[in-house]
Order: C-alpha cells, then structure tokens, then sequence
C-alpha cells in the first residue's frame, strides 16, 4: 500500500471485527512528538476526558491498520522516568505497571522516541523495558535526525534492546506508515516480552543508585553501537539559541513576541467577536420577536442567550492566544522562554514553568489555570494557580474601556503618550506587579523550603504540524465551552431570577429593580461597600459580575436603566455614570476590578484543579480583601484630593 492509500485509510470510519481490539499505549519523554504521532493515527476518533479522582487529561482513540486490524490507542502522559514526581507522572507510571484501579496495563506498549535526541529518551526506554510488557520503540522525528546526518542502525538497536523498532514522522501524513505496517504483520499478533541481549541486561525493580548508573552506561554503548553522529554536526539549533536564550536580546526578543501575541489577540479577534455578539443579539431579537412577553420569554432571552452569549464572546480570544501558544511550543520556543525567565521568576519563588499558564491567563484564567498540569512541583503549581487571576484578563477590558472613558480626559501626556492608554497600561502592570508581590510573600511563608530546579530538555527548532494546530484548537475550545459555558448558564438564570422577582408594587415611581431580590441584595451590600464608596446601583451589578466580569457593564446598564425616571433612561451609560459618580468612586471601582475575584467559572476550575473547596475559597477570601484594601486606600486618597 502506498502514502496516498495508508492515509486515505487513516481518515476512514473504524470497521468493526471479530477479533478484539489491540490495547495500546504511547508513552515517551515531553517534546518527543508523542501527541502529533497520536493525533495522526487516531485523527478525529479520539476523546479528552479526565482520569478519575485526578485532574490528568485521560486521551484516547481508535485507529484502523490497513490489515483491519483495530487498536485502542492511549496517550499516556509526557515523563522522563517511572520514578513520578507530579500528578502526570504518578498516572503514566501506575497504568504501565499495572497499579491503576481502573485503567487496565496495555497489551502493548508503544515507546516514542525523539530520534534527534535518542541519548535522552533511552533512559526511559530501559526503564520501560523492565516492566516486561510487550514493546515497541519508535524512531519519531526520523526525517530531522537525518537531515542533522545522524545514522541510526535500527537493526542493530533493535538486537541490542529485544524489541522491534520502526521510524516515523509525526508531522507528515504517511509518517506512521511503519508502524501500521508492523501492527500488522505477525510479531505483532503473537506479542512477546522483550528478549535483551545478554550484555545489556534489564534492570528490575526499584531505581537505586547503582541501577541509574549501570542504565546510564548502558545507554552510553547502545549510542556507540548503533548511532553515527556527523564530523561536523549542524550548529542552527545553537546560533539560533545565541540570540534566543541571550540574556539582553533573548529578554527583548521575548517581549517583542508577546507584544505582537497581544496585539493579535485583541485586533484579530475583534471582527469575530462582534460577529458573535451581533448573532447573539439577532437571537434575543428574533426570539423576543417571536415569543409572546412573559417569564419564559424573558428567561430565554435575558438569562440563557445573555448569558451564554457573554461567554462565548470571548472565545476567540481564547483559540487565538491558544495558537500562538501551540505554534511557540510546537516550534521548541516556548520551552526556551520559560528557561530565559527561570531566574527572574525565580526572585519571586516562581519557577519559569509559571510562565505559560500566566501568559494563557491574559486571554482567561481557566485556560491559564488549566496550563499548570504541567508544572512537577504541587507548590509552585499551586502558587501560580493562586496569582492566575492577578493577570489582567480580556473580561475586565469592558469595565475598563467604560470608566476610563467617561473619567480619564482624551489628552496627551508629554506631547507623546495618551492618558487613557497610560491608565489602562497601569492597570495592567497592577496585575502583574500584584501577582508577584503575593508571590514574593507566599515565598516568604516557605523560606525554609529548597526552590525547585527548572530541568527541561530543549526540543530542536523546527515547523508545527497543522494537523496538530487544528486538533489543539478544537480540544481547547471544547473544554472551554464545556467547562465553562455550563456554569455561566446557571449562574445567568439564578441572577435573572433574582433581579426579577418579586415584583414590584403597582404604582411605583422607581425602578422596579428595587424591590426585587437583587435590589434588597445591592441595598445589603452598600451598607459595606460604603467605606471604599460604592452605592447601591455599584452594588447590585457586582453580583451578576461573579459570574463574568464583563457582565458588570451590561448590569450597570440594567440597573441605572430600571432605577432612573424621565429622559435618563435615554442617556448613554458612560455619561449618565459621569454625572452620577465621583472621581475617586471610578479609580475605587477600577482598582477594585484589579483584584476582585469576579469569575465563578476560574473558581470552579480552580476547586476541579485542587480537587476540593479548600483552595478556592482561600483565593476567593484573599482576592476580595486585597480588593476591598487597595480600594478603600485608593478612595480615601481621591477624596483627600478633592475629587470624591
């Protein structure tokens, strides 16, 4: 069978068979194009869920060889040894040794290498051949290891190590072709355990010292006898990392990266996002038009399609953030840029793993906190999870945009730079310089703890997979849908329901959100929000925005809408709140939006990640203390000013 034909294959719906299906697992170090070899052999047949009681993503999928031959593929999580030290680890290392209550061992174990890097994956390897289950090495990334002019003689590795061995190249269609070759042949329907060659012999049981010595020596011989490096190997790898992991200009090019990432996320994702916003307008109009005026009517429109809508508004923010993460990682940079800020997060009690999750939180904390699996250590891991929401997120630019606007005078400073982008660049420095003195602090509480090393092997350069790009894409935005979505159309009907009920008495002369339970709710909280001086009106929308922040704006809208008499109900919002508030309640009101933890959906992804309400709850009691500081000092300065 040729290229063309194996991979027209791929795309086929599985046939069913008579004979039960292979169970087989890939397991390999991160970097080693393990998950683009899955997403080719399994395309759209495959489904992401979470393994039981954990938060580890649990990928699964089926593939049909070209003999009809079915195979339940897993994807068992990146590591670099069975010796677990994170969450990812521990699961990948229990399902290979059969210590899994609810994952069966697989009947074939699949070891991807990186061809281009085989002196480090083969420590695994080695580790894995202990286990004593059927195995399979892969050459993956074989066409880059020649072009680097490296020869493998995969015969002679496969003598050496008692297991079969194929190449592929996870990025390319026909790439797998080998291995659905020898899924076929018949080694591969009478499975047997590994058979070493008595010079290199399998180290069982638990890693000592002597055995992580003798593994080592061993890879040592396997690489003198079976790989030939060139006279003069390739040095792109190391000019180009000259100039990327250079502390001056690899710092400047960084940020160079990240400002276009930024610039692309809020300019690119702008024609989307008002078309999403325009479609969501067309159904309340068009169901308002449809649907006689009533409670359900008003559910459907102001509850569900309001509120789902204000979510799925930010999504392509999201995918676009996401892609440019997934082609930096792809290519091998962003592992590189998490090294280059190792050391100056590290002042804080960061690790530069925290660097990737923080930049995911710009676009929305749930994907930023997502991010942390994999980052080994709890702590660290739990402390970038704690300041993920410190990061200015796209769902507090609405609020901003809102009050600079009326507050911040249109003029320019210095004759160079405009006041209002000046405003808003300070807040986001707020976050950021906010995020790492709670860092600082919690390092602190955790003096007499060691800081974790940053150990990371650096991937070669090279081009991301489409196919790899789409399916990231379309994984994420599913999780995000699911995962939030769920909860914001809760949440949106619980709060229509409180600003409508009860109803208000028959000739009233005010807003008749007043006597429903969000308006006896807005009164409650005034009574504490006073001090940092928020009214009632403030107060009411600071409810609804639990569940998005950029709710707040449209709640504002609803309330001063509601409560006001005659020709104020016409005027626009910014100016009615320009007339109605003072300076100093704006500049309490923004920096609250700082900190205040106004996001159901981050809290119950941090309860998801953390497995308990514990967490949560801490951050929910932090965040809106340090909010209601910040904005009381903020205030009272304002108002000793003269502008309260």
């Amino acid at each position: 069978m040729n290229a063309r034909e194996s991979t027209v294959h791929l795309g086929r719906a599985a046939t069913p068979s008579d004979a039960a299906p292979l169970r087989a697992a890939l397991l390999g170090n991160p970097n080693c194009g393990k998950t683009a070899l899955f997403n080719l052999l399994t395309g759209a047949r495959q489904k992401v869920a979470n393994y039981a009681g954990v938060t580890v993503e649990r990928k699964e999928g089926w593939l049909t060889t070209p003999g009809k031959r079915r195979v339940r593929l897993l994807d068992l999580p990146g590591t670099y040894s069975l010796d677990a030290h994170s969450e990812d680890e521990r699961i990948t290392r229990d399902i290979v040794t059969g210590e899994h209550a609810r994952e069966a061992p697989p009947e074939l174990l699949v070891c991807v290498t990186d061809a281009t890097h085989l002196r480090l994956n083969l420590r695994l390897v080695l580790e894995a051949r202990a286990l004593g289950l059927p195995m399979l090495l892969v050459l993956n990334m074989s066409d880059m290891a020649r072009r680097q002019g490296l020869q493998i003689d995969t015969a002679q590795l496969s003598a050496l190590l008692g297991v079969p061995v194929v190449e592929s190249v996870g990025v390319h269609q026909a790439g797998a072709r080998d291995l659905l070759a020898w899924l076929d042949s018949d080694a591969a329907h009478r499975l047997q355990p590994p058979v070493a060659d008595p010079r290199f012999p399998i180290e069982v049981g638990r890693n000592t010292r002597e055995q992580l010595l003798a593994r080592h020596q061993q890879v040592a011989q396997i690489m003198q006898a079976t790989v030939q490096e060139p006279a003069q190997p390739t040095q792109r790898d190391d000019r180009i990392d000259a100039v990327v992991l250079h502390p001056l200009w690899g710092t400047l090019l960084l940020l160079v990266t990240l400002f276009l990432i930024f610039q692309a996320v809020f300019s690119w994702a702008e024609p989307l996002m008002d078309g999403i916003e325009g479609s969501v307008a067309f159904a309340g109009e068009w169901l308002s038009g449809a649907m006689p005026e009533g409670v359900l009517r008003s559910l459907l429109v102001d509850g569900v399609i309001a509120g789902t809508g204000s979510v799925l508004v930010f999504l392509p923010q999201i995918l676009i953030l996401f892609f440019f993460i997934l082609v930096l990682e792809d290519s091998g940079y962003l592992p590189r840029a998490a090294f280059l800020l190792d050391r100056i997060m590290g002042t804080v009690g960061l690790s530069g793993r925290s660097f990737i999750p923080l930049l995911s939180s710009f676009a929305c904390a749930v994907p930023g906190i997502m991010a942390t699996r994999s980052i080994p250590s709890w702590r660290d891991r739990l402390l970038t999870i704690m300041i993920a929401p410190l990061m200015t997120c796209s769902a507090r630019l609405p609020v901003y945009a809102l009050l600079i606007a009326a507050f911040i005078p249109d003029q320019t400073v210095a004759g160079v730079f405009n006041l209002q982008g000046l405003v808003l660049f300070a807040l986001y420095i707020g976050g950021i310089l906010s995020a790492m003195a709670v860092a600082w602090v919690a390092k602190l509480g955790r003096s007499n703890l060691a800081r974790t090393p940053l150990l990371m092997e650096l991937p070669a350069y090279r081009w991301p997979s489409v196919r790899s790009l789409v399916i990231g894409l379309y994984e994420r935005a599913m999780i995000f849908l699911r995962r939030v979505g769920g909860i914001i159309l809760t949440v949106s009907i619980v709060l229509w329901f409180l600003a409508s009920y009860p109803g208000a008495p028959e000739g009233i002369t005010e807003g008749a959100i007043r006597y429903s339970y969000a308006g006896q709710i807005g009164h409650w909280l005034e009574m504490v929000l006073s001090p940092i001086g928020f009214n009632w009106q403030i107060a009411i929308a600071l409810v609804p925005a639990m569940a998005a922040r950029e709710v707040a704006v449209s709640a504002l809208g609803t309330v001063y809408a509601l409560s006001a008499t005659g020709d104020d109900v016409a005027e626009q919002l910014g100016t009615l709140i320009a007339h109605s508030w003072s300076l100093a309640t704006a500049l309490s009101v923004l920096v609250w939006f700082v900190f205040a933890p106004h996001c159901i959906s981050t809290l119950a992804m941090v309860k998801r990640e953390t497995n308990g309400w514990r967490y949560p709850l801490i951050m929910a009691g932090y965040l809106f203390g340090l909010a209601y500081l910040a904005s009381f000092v903020t205030y009272r300065i304002a108002v000793a000013l003269g502008w309260g």
